[in-house]
């Protein structure tokens, strides 16, 4: 077809929920609820990190990332997917697009990162107790930090510039909630065979290789947890890292459990199992610290005086 007969897309149009009308109202009021509670609860954790010194540790800073982290990434996905059920079908410029896998991907590959430094500094805190705070320092803390945002928002621009020099001239709707990879490079009229050979080393690099350095953290972690003798230490010592070993669980069964398959990536089952790493996953992170984290907890009941106090 020639370039003078080819229409070229401009906008994309996201499908979101294909359901019963009387259903969207209730999903609408849950996911809203669902998306409230998820930025309260992450808000909630930075506040007490940053308010209180006892929490002022390179543990609870990380975390603190983490929650940041979580925020942004549910905010670029979910406003726009509440949109869906309200109008049917939600246009979105290819443009902004691509901007919104950006930063769903470069969000993504932060908390991956994040959640690898985080076992990182229970690695040293366990197994090398009287070095940590030498090692882990002011200093080495905010170059992990600073590593872990800058690689992210790198690692996802690789595949964005490949992404706008691709051809839109078919096709403009997706049927999802949002915009991922898949269904974008599905509408492409290009070759997008660079685009999914970029990924897939990326993925290496942002996925796998940081699984896998957790996996040898906590395995040394165990083990230097076995060899306590007393058994109210090695449970002391274990629920200093249980919440985060928790949050990893959730986090990589749950990216394992949506890219598994990407053949029916449209179908109504990936868009429930992208649910549960879009907006469950970053909800759930703040709750598992919060009910495994005896200092968060004994913080955040110091918080609710200090507001009582306030109030009356």
């Amino acid at each position: 077809m020639s370039k003078m007969n080819t229409t070229v897309t401009k906008e994309f149009l996201l499908l979101g929920f294909q359901i019963y009308y009387y259903f969207k109202a209730p999903l609408f009021i849950l996911f809203l609820t669902v998306y409230i509670i998820t930025i309260i609860g992450n808000l909630l954790i930075i506040v007490l990190v940053w308010t209180y010194n006892n929490l002022n540790c390179p543990m609870y800073i990380f975390m603190s990332n983490l929650s940041f982290s979580d925020m942004m990434f549910t905010t670029n996905v979910v406003p726009n997917m509440l949109s869906t059920l309200v109008t049917d079908k939600h246009s979105i410029s290819v443009d902004g697009c691509i901007a919104q896998f950006y930063f769903y991907g470069t969000l993504g590959s932060t908390e991956c990162f994040l959640l690898t430094v985080m076992s990182y500094d229970r690695y040293l805190a366990i197994c090398y107790p009287l070095n940590y705070l030498c090692i882990m320092d002011t200093k080495l803390q905010k170059y992990l930090l600073v590593a872990c945002w800058v690689a992210s928002f790198t690692v996802t621009l690789f595949p964005v510039v490949l992404m706008y020099q691709l051809h839109f001239c078919g096709p403009n709707v997706i049927d999802h909630f949002f915009c991922d990879l898949a269904p974008i490079l599905a509408l492409s009229c290009s070759d997008t065979s660079a685009i999914k050979a970029e990924t897939m080393v990326s993925s290496i690099f942002v996925v796998l290789l940081p699984f896998l350095f957790i996996i040898s953290s906590y395995t040394r972690i165990i083990l230097s947890i076995l060899q306590i003798p007393s058994t109210q230490g090695r449970q002391k010592t274990f629920s200093t890292c249980s919440a985060h070993l928790l949050v990893v669980c959730t986090y990589f069964l749950t990216i394992i459990t949506v890219y598994s398959n990407q053949k029916e990536y449209s179908s109504t089952i990936n868009k429930i199992r992208s649910l549960l790493y879009v907006v469950l996953t970053p909800m759930f992170n703040p709750m598992i610290y919060a009910l495994r984290n005896k200092e968060i907890q004994s913080t955040f009941h110091k918080l609710l005086i200090h507001v009582k106090m306030k109030i009356l």
